[in-house]
């Protein structure tokens, strides 16, 4: 689409957010979307196979154990803890949980990818000042880490066509919000075009 401001380069690394099976057909929270744009995130993981990072959501392993809110929330998902949850829907959907390792893993326990404070201290150490976003759910874990991403004033670039949702209606509205009201802190792409942008010399 034309849209990236500049080409990428040695600073850019691939964040893939939470796409596990846990919202996959067979988990207790399914993104239909999600069979659709793996293939895409395998592209760019692919391409890019020593510049991937995952990050996955891990429920509570009980109720009581979640803070505040979160505990409001889990008693609607009671199902979802730990306790309860199938301890292999938490990880990686196939044929993403190949590739990690190498690939590092970030777990975090609520949405922002950066609530877990070694995903920050890791970027910063290697001076990767550039993400690549893709994963799950548009409007929940993705929305959340990107925003955390523009307050620590990384270079933001979601890849429009490998982040999925559940719901068709805000996964739109937050594509316009992205590119109505954050188009000087976030870059919107299609994949190829990410692709076409990152050399392999740089990605290897």
């Amino acid at each position: 689409m034309g849209e990236l401001r500049a080409p990428l380069g040695a600073d850019a690394v691939h964040l893939c957010v939470d796409m596990q099976r846990l919202f996959a057909a067979e988990g207790p929270w399914p993104t239909p979307w999600l069979a659709r744009v793996l293939p895409l995130v395998v592209r760019l993981v692919e391409h890019a196979r020593e510049r991937a990072i995952f990050t996955r959501f891990i429920p509570p392993a009980r109720i009581e154990e979640a803070r505040g809110q979160w505990r409001a929330y889990y008693e609607k998902w009671p199902q979802v803890t730990r306790q309860h949850l199938d301890p292999d829907l938490i990880e990686l959907v196939q044929p993403l949980a190949r590739f990690a390792p190498p690939a590092p893993v970030f777990d975090k326990f609520v949405y922002s990818a950066f609530a877990n404070p070694s995903l920050h201290a890791f970027l910063r150490e290697r001076r990767l000042t550039t993400l690549i976003v893709t994963g799950s759910e548009t409007d929940v874990c993705v929305l959340a880490s990107v925003l955390a991403a523009v307050d620590l004033g990384y270079r933001v670039i979601v890849a429009r066509d490998a982040i999925c949702s559940s719901s068709d209606e805000t996964h739109d509205a937050l594509i316009k919000l992205y590119t109505d009201r954050f188009d000087r802190q976030i870059e919107l792409a299609e994949t190829e075009e990410i692709i076409d942008a990152w050399p392999l010399v740089i990605a290897a």
